[in-house]
């Protein structure tokens, strides 16, 4: 049987009817998509996905990034839509399996197999890319393989590629509030907003509760069910959800060759060069210490993988390296140094990470798998 053949193209021109009309238009009439160069290709109102890769291509054109297309030998049809990144590659490093890829869009750790048949081609590519810090356009497949590398040459339309700090440099660290009121007085403790252990599960709760239904994701959900990637607009996003609840959350930070298992990837484990989640300062009450009734301890809220707020060190231990450094900024810090005060910069990353979860849920299923323990 032929290969499919496979498009990436910058360009998406499709036009869908509003939401309320858009399954029944998608039924009836199917959906003509234009690509680059006057390409045009076609999701037929039979095929099975039709209705969810038309929300995908139409997310994707909204937000101005390229897609991953395989189109059947025998025609023009989609028979399969991937959503790639596009980034600066800022590592590559040998394995023995083959290479290891880092780009400053992704938390992903990325690989390229040996008995891959394109392995010379592309390694060739990203060691251009890291080179010379070129951005590429990459695609993956579930277990973050590398299926497709090209280099992406920004357009008139797209603007310069925003200068994305390089994760593992350290942040800025807040001396005077983690260190200057510790010792002073036990309300102290209360100045800085910490709430009890009740409370904090209540707030859990609330993050937890914002999930997206893996094949709907309808906004403004947050897609916990895809931790792959995106932990940084997940943070961003609960940091200001929690201070519009009145406290006061900090953010903490891992970076290290990290393998954390999770049951909403189906291969069950996800790779990671880095990590971050929200916490907040929780109360516990030691009867014993009766000098001091109230000591407080730092809490992560991270859905993405628990199902209660668990403290630093229990986070930390389930990454899978022990060698991992943590780092604590305030709830500002949006991603390595870089702020996103207004918020806009997580409401399109959300969007974007909302698409793959749809996409995965609909190419392998949603999540959670049986197949993982």
């Amino acid at each position: 049987m032929a290969e499919p053949q496979v498009i990436v193209s910058r360009e998406i021109h499709i036009d869908l009817p509003p939401e309320p009309e858009l399954a029944r238009a998608v039924r009836e009439q199917g959906v003509d998509v234009g690509l680059d160069n006057g390409r045009r290709v076609r999701l037929p109102a039979d095929h099975e996905k039709a209705l969810a890769y038309a929300q995908i291509l139409a997310t994707l054109r909204r937000l101005k990034q390229p897609v991953y297309i395989e189109i059947d030998p025998d025609g023009d049809t989609i028979s399969l839509v991937r959503i790639p990144d596009v980034g600066r590659v800022h590592n590559v490093r040998e394995t023995g399996d083959g290479l290891e890829i880092e780009i400053d869009t992704s938390n992903i750790r990325f690989a390229l197999r040996k008995e891959d048949p394109r392995f010379e081609p592309l390694s060739k590519t990203l060691r251009e890319a890291a080179r010379g810090r070129r951005a590429l356009i990459l695609t993956s497949d579930d277990r973050h393989n590398v299926l497709d590398a090209r280099f992406f040459e920004p357009g008139p339309d797209d603007g310069p590629l925003p200068d994305i700090p390089i994760p593992g440099l350290r942040p800025r660290w807040d001396f005077f509030h983690r260190w200057l009121w510790w010792p002073i007085w036990p309300w102290t403790w209360w100045y800085r907003g910490c709430i009890s252990e009740w409370r904090a599960q209540q707030v859990f709760d609330a993050m937890s509760s914002r999930t997206c239904a893996p094949l709907t994701v309808p906004a403004p959900c947050i897609p916990f069910l895809y931790p792959d990637d995106g932990c940084w607009a997940r943070a961003h996003e609960m940091a200001r959800l929690m201070i519009d609840m009145g406290l006061s959350p900090r953010k903490v930070w891992i970076r290290g060759s990290l393998r954390t298992p999770t049951r909403n990837n189906p291969n069950c484990a996800v790779y990671w060069g880095w990590h971050v989640a929200p916490t907040l300062c929780v109360r516990r009450f030691w009867w014993w210490l009766w000098i001091i009734p109230w000591v407080s301890r730092r809490m992560v809220i991270d859905p993405s993988l628990f199902t209660a707020p668990v403290t630093v060190a229990q986070w930390k231990s389930v990454q899978g390296d022990p060698n991992a450094t943590l780092t604590y900024t305030d709830a500002s810090d949006y991603r390595w140094g870089e702020t996103d005060p207004t918020y806009a910069k997580t409401v399109d990353r959300l969007a974007f990470y909302r698409a793959r979860l749809l996409e995965r849920a609909v190419n392998v299923g949603p999540p959670p798998y049986a197949n993982c323990a």
